[in-house]
């Protein structure tokens, strides 16, 4: 098996479930993608290496790819002079899944603004819990939105 970066099998293990559950992606697309986190040279990964080291068909692969680079998970990129190309994480991806989890937030926060509305009758204690809820919702919108802009 010819490697070009240097795993840890356990980490890779454990990162591949992890990644797998989170994205909810299939356990290929998880490998792949656990693998990307040991290339902290950022040298690349080619389509053969990911058959080669991951024991996979080159359809499984592509696919694999395919639905990671749709997903914005991974971005892939060709070397000068060369017609491989190299896939890397998407560094950006961070950011991208953290604003779809504000945008989660505020389009809910717009619901229940939109049912309170709607509501006829007032339930004190119903409407303590909601404002409560939505105190939280923002209080996390903010943060998130603060930490963002460190990224």
């Amino acid at each position: 098996m010819h490697n070009s970066i240097e795993i840890d099998e356990k980490i890779f293990q454990d990162a591949v479930r992890f990644y797998g559950a989170i994205f909810n992606i299939p356990p290929l697309a998880s490998k792949i993608y656990a693998y990307l986190l040991f290339d902290h040279e950022r040298v690349g990964i080619t389509f053969d290496e990911f058959v080669e080291v991951l024991s996979a068909s080159k359809s499984s692969v592509s696919t694999s790819l395919s639905l990671l680079l749709n997903a914005e998970l991974i971005v892939d990129h060709n070397k000068m002079d060369e017609r491989k190309r190299y896939f890397f994480l998407n560094d950006e991806y961070k950011k991208i899944r953290f604003e779809k989890i504000v945008q989660k937030m505020q389009d809910e926060l717009k619901l229940l603004d939109d049912l309170n509305n709607f509501k006829k009758n007032q339930d004190d204690e119903y409407n303590e819990r909601i404002e409560a809820y939505k105190a939280l919702l923002n209080k996390n919108i903010i943060n998130i939105q603060e930490s963002l802009n460190k990224l």
